[in-house]
């Protein structure tokens, strides 16, 4: 299918042949007929992205303070490789669209196949063929409203949502400042709602575009005299601030217009360094709209389908979408004069040139259209073209998100006995990038493509959590190594499934992502310890930093929590170094206090030898500070390793010190060669599975372990 992307290294915006995204839980597949191309947002994206990287450097200081924060820590190098694979990330454009419900997903609510739908949100209603919306940003569509005035949804939910802000009542007086697309669209709304509207901006001809669609409208110089007529001398009783621009002056416009206790509304992206004079004076109610309603940024809301108690939140992000819909179906509300302009998904190129200005063209609302055919687009599309090189371990990828592009993907590519055959994502457009990128044959949005694929010998699995286990499971089942991104199983269950698989005869080779024990500095350190005649004491500080409560790492569902998700790295170190069975956990956590998710945890872990690893998983400090610290005491010699990039070994008062100037390195591609090497020359798996499956045993229960503070054993 076709989607619209936007290239931010480049600075193109792009038609490119994608996947078919695939439904998932409490969804639905729409066919998209007709979306809505935004002039304020759409336009930013294409604007940065268009500048130079000195240019984009300078418009985002926040960004190259994190930059430079990431080259102290981690090195230069790796800091360059990490900033480039972000800048050259494609982005899906679009968030309001309508079409038609083909395909719904397990658990929707109200929705069925053939349903005529409006859509909204970023990421979901996207500028494509199909897409896949939740079951709270889909609303229902009478066959009498054209779905490109449908596709103005979203917009008109954001302007609600700005005017019962507003608590405007009948009689209200209102003025709307910026008279583009939404401010226009707010100005009918607002009419609707039975007030008296005046409209301000800054250009003639939009002002005489809205006397024509029959807002009153004056200019910006204009309304300073006009108010007191306008108003009874009272002032407006509501100032809705729809413009887009980095000035103050609209904030201190609304701020002299409006009456004494009004309400100021910003609904668009404005400067917001408020005069205390006039808003102290009028003791002025001052909010910023959050986009189309509550709801809007809640991943549960959103992404996960809980709806607000309808008696508790009247007009939610979904509800908003429902009553613009009704104003188009009884005649309150008109949009399709306000459309200048169509283009059919092919040349969207030439929408962006109008919206960005290139071609001098008066503009408001701008559409993308769509093939309204029956077939169904494909989930597989060829990417690059060759043949099937002999004596390679060929490879299919089911997940293509950051880590996949950032870090794991370059690393295997450097691997001369490697031959990518097939990447798959749920959404295909980070499935297509990648393979692109990466000189994969194809692009799939189906994990099932990749399994069932004869050609493919070897599969690793780099989704979200919840997947890791059952695909696993699946791959070895279907006679295919696996390499799977930590943690392996979320569940005991389901860790004891693998782990009966892999008992059985002739099972495929399992690894696990423990990339750190194949560290370049890891080498010398076992190396430094392998003649050890007594337990060793090691030690492993973790500065995590903090990740907000919507993280998915925090959904014990998807992500498992930190310790399960990330934890197991370091458990895993521990045994690397003890080289010996984990015999029982301890943990004890910091309080959460309303802010973190256990993750300030101290876990204690007994070796079979009587050595003792503990961690200090920190979700509490600064993000500046180097992240990774191993202390490691035994015999007389002690060891740090800091952060992967310097190793310090002391023996008989002896120093040996091992650095890494530019670049850290914490075994992605080591790891992926020894897998390799092991499937090549019929070695065992590179990660012994008593270890492999006893440090993620270990992560399991270190929560258990926790919460009723008690020693746990591993069998």
């Amino acid at each position: 299918m076709k989607q619209v992307l936007q290239y931010i290294n480049t600075g193109e915006t792009k038609v490119v042949d994608v996947p078919i995204p695939q439904v998932q839980k409490k969804t639905a597949l729409v066919r998209t007929a007709a979306s809505l191309v935004s002039a304020g947002t759409e336009r930013s994206l294409v604007e940065f992205a268009e500048k130079n990287l000195m240019r984009k450097a300078k418009s985002r200081p926040d960004l190259v303070k994190q930059v430079l924060d990431k080259a102290k820590r981690e090195g230069i190098l790796t800091t360059l490789d990490s900033t480039f694979n972000r800048l050259d990330q494609p982005l899906v454009l679009g968030y309001s669209s309508a079409g038609t419900i083909t395909e719904v997903g397990e658990g929707l609510e109200g929705f069925q196949v053939g349903d005529r739908v409006v859509c909204a949100g970023g990421n979901h209603a996207v500028h494509a063929e199909y897409a896949v919306i939740p079951q709270n940003l889909l609303a229902h569509l009478p066959a009498d409203i054209p779905f490109e005035s449908a596709c103005f949804a979203t917009l008109g939910a954001i302007s609600l949502n700005g005017i019962r802000l507003a608590h405007l009542e009948i009689g209200n007086r209102v003025a709307v400042i910026g008279l583009g697309l939404l401010g226009l669209l707010t100005s009918r709304l607002v009419e609707a709602n039975g007030c008296l509207v005046t409209g301000i901006d800054t250009s003639a001809e939009r002002i005489r575009f809205a006397k024509k669609a029959g807002i009153n409208a004056c200019s910006r110089e204009q309304i300073s005299a006009k108010t007191s007529a306008l108003t009874d001398g009272h002032g407006f009783d509501a100032v809705l601030i729809c413009a887009a621009t980095s000035s103050d002056d609209t904030v201190q416009l609304a701020g002299e217009i409006a009456r004494d206790r009004g309400h100021v509304i910003s609904l668009g992206v404005v400067g917001l360094n408020i005069p205390r004079k006039p808003y102290y004076e009028k003791e002025l109610h001052f909010q910023v709209s959050r986009s189309s309603g509550p709801g809007r940024y809640d991943t549960l809301y959103e992404e996960e389908g809980h709806d607000y108690p309808l008696g508790y939140v009247r007009w939610t992000e979904g509800r908003n979408l429902e009553a613009f819909v009704n104003l188009l179906h009884n005649g309150r509300l008109q949009v399709a004069d306000l459309v200048t302009h169509q283009f059919e998904i092919q040349n969207a190129s030439s929408a962006y040139e109008l919206i960005t200005g290139r071609t001098k063209e008066p503009y408001l609302g701008v559409l993308l259209t769509y093939p309204q055919t029956k077939e169904k687009p494909a989930v597989r599309i060829p990417v690059q073209t060759g043949s099937m090189p002999a004596g390679k371990v060929n490879v299919g990828v089911i997940g293509a998100g950051n880590y996949a592009k950032a870090t794991f993907l370059p690393a295997m590519r450097k691997d001369k006995d490697t031959h990518f055959v097939g990447i798959a994502s749920i959404n295909g457009v980070n499935a297509q990038h990648a393979a692109a990128k990466f000189g994969f044959a194809y692009a799939t949005s189906s994990a099932q493509e990749i399994i069932r694929d004869k050609t493919i010998n070897s599969v690793v699995i780099m989704t979200r959590h919840d997947e890791h286990a059952a695909l696993s499971l699946q791959a070895l089942r279907a006679k295919k190594h696996v390499y799977c991104e930590k943690p392996l199983a979320l569940t005991l269950e389901d860790l004891k499934n693998i782990e009966e698989e892999l008992a059985k005869p002739k099972t495929p080779l399992l690894m696990v992502g423990f990339n750190r024990r194949f560290a370049p500095l890891s080498i010398p350190l076992q190396e430094f310890f392998s003649s050890r005649s007594e337990p060793l004491y090691a030690h492993y500080t973790v500065n995590a930093g903090f990740l907000p409560s919507n993280h998915w790492l925090h959904d014990l569902q998807q992500g498992g929590g930190r310790i399960i998700g990330e934890g197991c790295h370091f458990i895993d170190y521990l045994t690397f170094l003890a080289n010996q069975p984990i015999s029982a956990v301890q943990a004890t956590a910091l309080p959460n206090l309303g802010k973190y998710h256990q993750d300030n945890m101290h876990i204690t872990l007994e070796y079979a030898d009587g050595s003792i690893g503990s961690i200090a998983y920190l979700a509490n400090g600064d993000k500046t500070f180097p992240k990774e610290r191993v202390e490691i005491f035994c015999g007389g010699r002690v060891a740090v390793l800091d952060d992967f990039r310097t190793l310090e070994l002391v023996f008989n008062g002896h120093k040996k010190h091992y650095r890494s100037a530019f670049r850290q390195d914490k075994g992605h591609q080591a790891s992926w060669s020894a897998f390799v090497d092991a499937i090549q020359n019929g070695r065992a798996a590179p990660i012994p599975y008593p270890q492999l499956l006893g440090v993620s045993r270990a992560a399991i229960l270190a929560g258990k372990a926790a919460a009723e503070a008690t020693r746990v054993p591993i069998n």
